[in-house]
């Protein structure tokens, strides 16, 4: 059983998803921070400078301080009971730049695809070279008329 595992876990395909997976993990990680470190404060400005992370409604306030807080972190120190509807925007965002920058990757490696022009498939019947009609490839006389055109240079 040992020896299979081992043969399942070596094969191309699973470490080449493997592979796939943690530099998935590594882009998602990157895509995360430029949302949240580079996009969005510039958008935050642009509509009356919020910051998307610290936007949140109060369900409960907290035992410790009263509402209202001036950020999510005061709140949750409070232990106030928040629904943090700015941190799900980011990665909303997040996601629809990993799926776009995921569609460009593969509409991409899909235009090498495309590039590659196919081998044409080889014929399946060739003609009688005495009455014209099709003859499968490897007959060697033909249905229609029945002469022999094993030796025959058919098209």
């Amino acid at each position: 059983m040992l020896k299979e595992f081992k043969e399942f876990a070596v094969k191309g395909n699973v470490v080449d998803m493997a592979v796939g997976i943690i530099i998935g993990g590594a882009f998602g990680t990157i895509v995360n921070t430029m949302v949240s470190q580079v996009l969005m404060p510039p958008l935050g400005l642009l509509v009356g400078g919020v910051d998307f992370s610290n936007l949140y409604i109060v369900l409960k306030e907290g035992a410790k301080v009263a509402a209202p807080y001036a950020a999510l972190a005061d709140a949750k120190a409070a232990g106030a009971v928040t629904i943090n509807y700015g941190i799900f925007l980011n990665s909303v965002i997040s996601f629809l730049i990993m799926a776009f920058a995921v569609f460009l990757l593969v509409k991409a490696i899909n235009t090498f695809r495309r590039d590659e022009k196919p081998l044409p498939p080889s014929p399946s019947t060739k003609e009688c070279p005495y009455c014209l009609s099709n003859v499968p490839i490897k007959a060697t006389r033909c249905p229609a008329c029945t002469s022999e055109i094993r030796g025959q240079s058919c098209s």
